[in-house]
């Protein structure tokens, strides 16, 4: 055994041989015989405390304490072997790579390689797969094919290593890992066998761990999903609640066919959509039409309409408040805008917000923050916004009334709804749709439609557009006795028996006809010396807005 208090020679190392690995360790042999055996009776003893210890610290630890306690473990184990490093490592990409997610070393010890696969260390890798012990401790008892095994061993002057695979349900999934630059020295098997309990401690936690993890993660994700479905419901109640009128387009007139052209062409994008028209042209069931065929089209499309509110509670509106942040507001509310976070916000009548809150929609729609009424934090938003207006907001900005850089913000792809009487081929197929909805709704039987009731209908101007023929049909309705619709009177200077709608144009109708007049005197060219942009006067780019505004279509 030697002399007291000597280290053994490495002749006198005990070599354990499985297959072609190699057996190695770090333990010195001190003392005679006897107290040799006392020594490690004591040494075993010491062991078996420090995993009784350990494997009770990791039943304390919680979820988010495992990564810590690991590295904690490696360090103790290290310290009681009296080696330089240790590793814990899984196996990953179904068994291919080995990866290293904790480790501890002594000052000045280099790192081991952070990831090992095949190429790299084929054999290394092969054996602990197979589910073999790997020791270590001279160059001499590694095989040709161990390459890389050798390299590590010349490069470091590494004395002893010992890798131990660690199987879970009879697979190998992890292993721990010890080397020492120091000293050579031994493993016993019984030492090897407890260090494999302490790696089935250790992958045992860590999936305790991320199991967890993955709970907490999935509860989050329940609760934002039920929150969510809890404001979407709040919403679509008030939305049932408030709703009258239809949400439907129907039409067959070559401007109508533009108008969703356009919106096909702009609702597949994220982009701001800018809905101009006169009052009841439908702007509303255009900025459906645009969500329901958009990728957000699985939320509900959230609305505002900015003309009803006052201003002192439009941002509160729009933003949402803390408790306590003005008089009357006696608990914390979410705005708009956090309802219709993934999803789209349509601002009607957005010509009407007053000038602070305009400021605040500039930066939301820049970049996607705000703040609650009453509170600091910021709150970012991902929303889709599309507004409206009947207002002519180019001279709102001329007038002061309307920041131009909002303006310009919402002007990025306007669409203008025509109006009813720009339209007028699409009202027979409207009265009769109309009248079926109605009577539904009512519950009674549709009356047929005369021809001269369509004839009166196709003949008035509508100033109130699609939203005044209902409400004409549907007081029709009311006193209709027979099976034959008995139309209501319309405004006598609006009204006509037979052709189109006499009295006096407007300036807008003017300048349409006048446009369409130019056109076809030059077979509808725009551009050149002889097109209409030249005769009229203005740039070409100038004439196509006003011909898309103006609802001018060369096929209508």
């Amino acid at each position: 055994m030697g002399e007291k208090g000597k280290k053994v020679p490495d002749t006198f190392f005990v070599r354990l041989v499985r297959g072609e690995v190699e057996c190695y360790g770090s333990c010195v042999l001190r003392g005679s015989k006897d107290d040799g055996m006392t020594r490690k009776e004591d040494e075993t003893l010491r062991f078996e405390r420090l995993i009784s210890d350990l494997s009770a610290r990791f039943v304390r630890t919680s979820a988010d304490a495992v990564d810590r306690e690991i590295k904690h473990a490696l360090q103790r184990i290290a310290e009681f072997f009296d080696v330089d490093r240790a590793h814990f490592a899984e196996f990953v990409d179904g068994g291919k790579t080995l990866l290293v997610s904790h480790e501890y070393r002594l000052p000045g010890i280099e790192t081991f390689p952070n990831r090992l696969t095949d190429d790299m260390a084929p054999w290394f890798m092969e054996r602990l797969r197979s589910g073999e012990i790997v020791k270590i401790h001279r160059l001499e008892d590694l095989p040709e094919e161990a390459g890389w095994e050798s390299e590590q061993v010349r490069k470091t002057d590494l004395k002893s290593a010992l890798a131990v695979p660690v199987s879970v349900g009879g697979s190998v999934i992890c292993a721990l890992s010890f080397d020492s630059f120091r000293a050579q020295g031994v493993w016993t098997d019984e030492q090897t066998q407890r260090i494999q309990l302490i790696g089935e401690i250790f992958a045992s936690a860590l999936q305790r761990s991320r199991t967890e993890r993955k709970l907490k993660t999935a509860l989050r994700e329940v609760k934002m999903l039920k929150d969510q479905l809890q404001r979407d419901y709040a919403y679509l109640r008030e939305e049932i609640d408030a709703r009258g009128g239809y949400r439907q387009i129907v039409g067959e007139s070559s401007v109508l066919k533009y108008l969703l052209f356009r919106v096909e062409q702009i609702a597949r994008t994220d982009t701001t959509v800018l809905i101009l028209g006169e009052t009841g042209t439908g702007k509303e069931l255009i900025a459906h039409a645009i969500h329901d065929a958009s990728p957000r089209r699985k939320r509900p499309l959230v609305k505002v309409n900015c003309a009803v509110l006052p201003s002192n509670l439009m941002e509160s509106e729009l933003f949402g408040h803390e408790k306590g942040a003005f008089s009357g507001a006696t608990d914390s509310r979410l705005g708009r805008f956090e309802v219709a976070d993934g999803t789209t916000l349509f601002l009607d009548e957005v010509g009407e917000l007053p000038a602070e809150s305009q400021a605040k929609l500039l930066r939301v729609l820049e970049e996607g923050e705000f703040e609650h009424v009453g509170s600091s934090q910021t709150k970012k938003v991902n929303v889709r916004v599309i507004a409206a207006s009947n207002r002519d907001l180019e001279g709102a900005v001329d007038e002061g009334v309307f920041r131009k850089d909002l303006w310009y913000r919402l002007n990025v792809f306007p669409i203008t709804v025509p109006p009813l009487r720009d339209r007028q081929e699409d009202i027979p197929l409207l009265v009769d749709w109309l009248v079926r909805d109605i009577c539904a709704r009512h519950g009674r039987k549709a009356p047929k439609i005369p021809a001269k009731a369509l004839r009166i209908l196709q003949a008035y101007d509508w100033p109130g557009n699609v939203r005044e023929l209902r409400n004409v049909i549907e007081r029709s309705l009311i006193t209709t006795q027979g099976a034959t619709l008995e139309l209501e009177a319309l405004p006598v200077s609006r009204k006509a028996e037979n052709g189109p709608a006499r009295g006096k144009k407007s300036l807008e109708q003017i300048e349409r006809d006048y446009i369409v007049e130019v056109l076809e005197q030059t077979r509808w060219r725009v551009h050149g010396p002889e097109g209409a942009a030249k005769i009229l006067g203005l740039h070409p780019s100038t004439l196509r807005s006003r011909m898309h505004k103006l609802g001018i279509d060369r096929s209508a």
